[in-house]
């Protein structure tokens, strides 16, 4: 199969991403959305110049070159494949549907890095649009494999909300030296290149409406899954893709090894579910998503919490790392004081009521879209190269723009605020605790006689020591889990409790924000690489091999 781009050509994809009169302008006069040229002529919120805005709206950046020039400065690989069955053209005045394209000639060739140029390799790198059931239902996928090896652990990798599997850039070299290991990053189905169907809900109570909303994302990764001929593997999902792996653990038990969850919203019951002093806005609230400055998050030590906390854990201590309130109680958690909030903006309020996303407010600005994303990218990538911010300033603009799809699902998950209205605190005890069949599968249609209660799953809880995320939340999670394994063991056999591994651990990675992925990359991709080859060593011990035919 050729290579994939949007004419046929690798060489034009790059070229089309990399040299639109913005990108070309900023690269002769430094002018990317920085700290340093916020205080200069596009001083304010929004950095960006209106002429300049002006030049990328109208060279129309297709959302499969710029996730192209964002995957170009993964280490090694100068030439990543990407497919063009979706996202291969530039999104019409009234929006793009993200159409999936069954030209084959649209399909990616992967690319092999060998032992000569890439010190880690031999790998091979893909670009693949997953098609699922139904109409419009495909999953944009990037995945490494090793070769030369036997494979038999997977990592799949969630993005957050209203982003895309090229945020992960600075992670998949690094996941990829675990041998034994292929790591998958996905767009959720609505969102990224994946396809975007209409989003509808259509029960009226409000607990099937979320249900509704979460079996949107979770259905498709199932379906996926089974697509890709995987038994088990690890996951993990950053923001709202780590709400949605717990609803995945929740909903499809019995297929995970690991599950990580790396700054995750929806934890908290409330803004205050520890019975603390409600904080100041700028402490935890969605607007710092906006307006925390990354460049000072990355290098900015949060002295709330002490160097032993960070990265290895509290070891169930929770006086060793709070950035937020004290020490949780869980009497407290459970009936949290109704102190009063600050209330929200009345024009706030009504747009999320509404469920009118901050990206249809993109589209429908027309010039001045690339100006307000910039409001957000140019704090998000202030701590990067001026290219590499650049290139994911436009990647994020290309995806904002296109049409709203998944995008829709949030007002029914979260409230205004970005609480959920389903919180994972009342629920996440249950990860690993599921009842499933003796051959693995879901037991909703399983007589009791042939069920089995899952023996736990390890889960790691990791935030920013800058996070924006309500760190206590995870506090209180690890608490809640380990404590109903306390529960259940109280009642096992001595088999069953030998056989538990149920454990839930909270990690801070220093110097990082909500992004703890790119914010403090080097040292989130060691913890990774620590978590998975511990994976790996309970499989050699227990000969459980993480890829077979599915049930």
């Amino acid at each position: 199969m050729p290579a994939a781009t949007t004419d046929g050509s690798s060489d034009d994809l790059h070229t089309r991403a990399q040299q639109s009169p913005l990108a070309s302008k900023r690269a002769q006069q430094g002018n990317t959305p920085t700290e340093a040229n916020r205080k200069g002529r596009f001083g304010g919120f929004f950095t960006l110049g209106y002429k300049e805005g002006f030049s990328q709206w109208w060279a129309n950046v297709p959302a499969a070159a710029a996730e192209h020039a964002v995957l170009c400065y993964v280490p090694y690989l100068q030439k990543p494949p990407t497919h063009t069955q979706t996202g291969s053209a530039p999104p019409s005045a009234n929006g793009s549907t993200i159409s999936v394209s069954d030209d084959p000639n649209k399909e990616a060739v992967p690319i092999r890095t060998d032992s000569l140029t890439d010190p880690y390799g031999p790998r091979q790198w893909n670009s693949e649009l997953v098609k699922l059931t139904g109409k419009n239902r495909a999953l944009n996928e990037f995945s490494v494999e090793r070769l030369g090896e036997a494979k038999d652990q997977n990592l799949v990798m969630l993005h957050g909300y209203g982003a895309g599997l090229g945020f992960f850039y600075k992670n998949f070299e690094g996941l990829s030296r675990v041998p034994g290991w292929t790591i998958f990053a996905l767009d959720l189905l609505g969102m990224g290149r994946s396809s975007r169907p209409p989003f509808r809900v259509h029960s009226k109570d409000r607990q099937k409406s979320i249900a509704e909303a979460e079996d949107w994302f979770v259905d498709a990764l199932e379906e996926w899954r089974v697509k890709r001929n995987i038994d088990r593997f690890t996951l993990l999902g950053h923001s709202l893709g780590g709400y949605m792996a717990v609803a995945y653990a929740l909903k499809y038990p019995g297929h995970l090894n690991k599950l990580i969850l790396a700054s995750p919203v929806g934890i908290p019951e409330d803004p205050y579910a520890v019975n603390a002093e409600m904080p100041d806005p700028s402490q935890s609230t969605l607007a710092n998503e906006v307006s925390q400055d990354q460049e000072v998050t990355t290098e900015h030590t949060n002295s709330n919490i002490p160097d032993a906390a960070k990265t290895t854990g509290d070891n169930n201590n929770f006086m060793n790392a709070r950035s937020k309130g004290q020490k949780p109680d869980h009497k407290d958690n459970d009936n949290p004081t109704n102190a009063p909030r600050k209330p929200l903006p009345k024009w706030l309020t009504y747009l999320w009521d509404a469920n009118i996303s901050p990206f249809s407010i993109v589209r429908w600005s027309g010039p001045l879209g690339p100006r307000f994303v910039s409001g957000w990218t140019s704090r998000r990538f202030s701590h990067l190269p001026p290219d590499e911010a650049q290139a994911l300033h436009t990647y994020a603009y290309s995806l904002f723009r296109q049409r709203g799809s998944g995008e829709y699902a949030l007002a029914y998950i979260l409230a205004p605020g970005a609480f959920a209205r389903s919180p994972l605190i009342r629920r996440i005890h249950g990860v690993g605790r599921q009842m499933i069949s003796l051959n693995g599968t879901s037991t909703s249609s399983v007589a009791v006689a042939q069920q089995q209660r899952e023996n736990g799953l390890p889960l790691v809880l990791m935030y920013g020591e800058n996070d924006w995320m309500d760190i206590g939340g995870g506090y209180t999670a690890e608490q809640k889990i380990n404590e109903e394994k306390e529960r259940i063991l109280q009642t096992a056999t001595a088999e069953e409790r030998s056989n538990d591994r149920g454990t839930a651990k909270c990690l801070i990675i220093k110097k990082a924000g909500h992004h703890v992925y790119l914010d403090g990359w080097e040292e989130f991709n060691e913890v990774m690489r620590n978590e998975m080859e511990d994976v790996s060593q309970h499989a050699r011990r227990n000969n459980m091999p993480s890829k077979g035919v599915c049930p």
